[in-house]
């Protein structure tokens, strides 16, 4: 399910990715199609504005020539030029016969030779033209041919024509790749290039090589602004994404702590199961009028009961610390303590579990100023949970091997250092073993027995305590933990 609705989830966003890449792409396309056909207009407007311009310099010089011959006298309506005017041949009319053709009375035939002459110099005048352009266009200054005004006005006026109706920046570059002119803004635009859009300029013109150069600076805005719709719907996707992986996690983390919880139950009960059954076969003992009538076994009796109430009460106790984690700030009571004078109660008491295993236990407390401010009961905990730990994690074919020792590093600390030749811990471990219900994997020996919580418990005493913990460990070898505490004062 976990995978179905996460593919699910993914394809929903790429869908929507994929969608917007096309729109993307489609406004981009219509953007270029749109300006591409304004700057064609523009350039056909100049082109248009320059025929004009050589037909009207042709004309006046025709006009002053023409004043010259007929003795300064001239009048403008004498040339009828029209390039769509043609020669209008002699009518036929018919009289009788259909095949007979008879002149026209009304006919002029001297207006017939007027009209003709008038034609052909039409002509010759506009081929003369359209000469002069081809020939001399190019030679006139890029200023002139495409004023810096005019290509303003035609841009912004085919542009609005095609419904864009957006800043521009706008350049003229020669056949160097000069700029002859531009506008203010142009060149802080250009640093995309596809923003900029090109279009030839007089291009059937001779040597011709001027280039009309525009960008636009909002054209980012024109292209996603049809696509804002879509950002609300990319975000709840996102916002569903995110709750799904927090979901998820939270499942996995449910999951563990059912784990966590199930092997804290299963120890549980074999902690407790072992002193009971312990307790009850003494218990049993004592029942039997043999043994009561021996002082061997009664003492026998009563010291198996004693020693696994104490066990029993132990493992009850670390019970109590786990629920301590949330409230112990509560029920701390902080006191002048002497630390060495509680390592050496601990070490005394804790000597005899060690020789039990054949090892030793040496107490080197060596410190000027032992007095720290903490809670005796919990600190007591703390150098009992290290001694304990120690021993669950010997070596089976080397005695243990424990040292308690304490020190004054400076004149405001004082370093309590808890040593043994243990199994060790791997570089690993050494990062989560301060953690809640953390434990260190043993491999395949199953007789260390325990909830996770020693070691825990330990780091949150001495961190409220402000104090600190540190593990130095080599696998094979043995590990340290070293406590540093502030003194009294």
């Amino acid at each position: 399910m976990t995978i179905v609705m996460a593919v699910t989830l993914l394809g929903l966003l790429f869908m929507q990715i994929m969608y917007i890449e096309k729109m993307v792409k489609m406004r981009n396309d219509h953007f270029r199609e749109l300006v591409t056909l304004s700057l064609y207009n523009v350039a056909s407007n100049l082109e248009r504005d320059e025929t004009k311009h050589f037909l009207d310099t042709h004309l006046d010089n025709t006009q002053s020539k023409m004043m010259n011959i007929n003795g300064g006298q001239f009048n403008s309506s004498d040339i009828d030029f029209n390039p769509n005017q043609s020669f209008v041949p002699p009518t036929r009319k018919r009289f009788g016969n259909e095949n007979s053709l008879t002149p026209n009375l009304g006919y002029d035939r001297s207006r017939q030779e007027t009209l003709k002459n008038e034609y052909l110099y039409q002509k010759a005048l506009l081929n003369e033209v359209i000469l002069n352009i081809l020939e001399h266009a190019s030679d006139r200054p890029i200023a002139e041919r495409a004023d810096s005004s005019k290509v303003r006005f035609y841009i912004d006026m085919e542009l609005q024509r095609n419904g864009l109706k957006m800043p521009f920046e706008f350049a003229v570059v020669n056949r160097s790749a000069t700029i002859v002119y531009c506008t203010n803004g142009y060149e802080q635009n250009t640093n995309k290039v596809d923003n900029i859009y090109s279009q030839i300029l007089f291009p059937k013109t001779k040597d011709s090589n001027i280039t009309l150069n525009v960008v636009f600076p909002t054209k980012s805005d024109y292209v996603f602004s049809s696509i804002k719709f879509m950002l609300p719907s990319i975000a709840f996707t996102f916002l569903l994404m995110g709750l799904f992986v927090f979901t998820v996690i939270l499942i996995f983390r449910q999951k563990k702590l059912s784990e966590i919880k199930n092997d804290f139950i299963n120890n549980m009960t074999h902690e407790f199961k072992t002193p009971i059954s312990s307790i009850s076969l003494a218990a049993q003992m004592l029942d039997d009028p043999a043994v009561v009538k021996s002082p061997a076994l009664l003492k026998q009796a009563s010291t198996v009961i004693k020693d696994e109430t104490k066990r029993l009460r132990f493992q009850v106790e670390k019970v109590l610390q786990m629920s301590m984690f949330d409230r112990t700030s509560a029920t701390m009571k902080l006191q002048e303590v002497d630390a060495d004078s509680v390592i050496y109660s601990v070490v005394n008491t804790y000597n005899l579990k060690v020789e039990k295993f054949g090892g030793t236990l040496t107490a080197n407390l060596n410190s000027d100023d032992p007095i720290v401010n903490v809670d005796e009961m919990h600190f007591t905990n703390v150098i009992f949970n290290l001694l304990d730990n120690a021993i669950k994690y010997r070596r089976e074919d080397v005695a243990p091997k424990l040292t308690v020792s304490t020190s004054n590093p400076d004149d405001s600390h004082i370093t309590i250092v808890v040593e043994d030749n243990g199994i060790g811990i791997k570089r690993d471990d050494l990062k989560k073993i301060f953690e809640k219900f953390y434990r260190v994997s043993t491999g395949n020996r199953h007789d260390v027995k325990g909830f996770g919580l020693g070691l825990a418990y330990v780091h949150k005493m001495i961190t409220l305590f402000g104090g600190t913990i540190k593990a130095e460990s080599e696998v094979g070898k043995g590990s340290k933990f070293i406590i540093t505490l502030p003194l009294y004062k």
